[in-house]
């Protein structure tokens, strides 16, 4: 009998993430973000704030916010609802880790397979942002998060460093859409 050895692939199918650096743009897949969704349950606010304060560093962020705490990023993502991202290496099971956190002051859900992750960083981004979402990236500071359309996709961009470093999240099954469209992007700006 065969032994099937299962090795994991990016998003974009590869063993190992992909980088393109056009210009001044780097754009860099990164499978290493585990993520888990964090929906607070009715009359649970305070007390998901206060067991949440240990790993945040303070409060849960508002409207349009994310917050970079240690290795953990949570994103605001709807009324009551986050996405909470941490190095897949050292938390390969997330979202149980969280709920053991969480208990019952929230739901949990695991999203990591669900979702492509991009990080950009170049000198001047603002007009590629601008080819790429009907977004005025201008304004955005860091710590700023969105939702936003890039190519009719659902996507979150978030602001790490005013101008000069992104990240986007968009559907894993749509990745090389994405990839193709920031490469598209980053060609046009180059």
């Amino acid at each position: 009998m065969s032994e099937h050895l299962l090795t994991p692939l990016t998003a974009l199918g590869r063993d190992s993430p992909v980088t393109k650096t056009i210009g001044g743009i780097t754009i860099c897949e990164n499978p290493d973000l585990a993520i888990a969704s964090l929906t607070v349950r009715q009359g649970r606010d305070q007390q998901l704030q206060t067991v949440l304060t240990s790993i945040l560093g303070g409060s849960l962020s508002g409207p349009g916010r994310a917050i970079f705490s240690n290795s953990t990023t949570a994103i605001w993502t709807g009324v009551d609802q986050w996405f909470l991202m941490a190095p897949l290496s050292e938390h390969p099971d997330y979202a149980a880790e969280i709920k053991n956190i969480v208990k019952d002051s929230a739901s949990v859900t695991e999203q990591t397979d669900g979702w492509v992750i991009f990080d950009l960083k170049g000198d001047n981004l603002i007009p590629f942002l601008e080819r790429i979402c009907n977004l005025n990236s201008k304004t955005l500071v860091a710590g700023d998060a969105t939702r936003c359309l890039i190519e009719h996709l659902g996507c979150l961009i978030i602001c790490r460093e005013s101008g000069r470093n992104f990240t986007i999240v968009g559907p894993r099954s749509s990745a090389s859409s994405l990839h193709h469209t920031l490469v598209t992007a980053a060609l046009s700006v180059a």
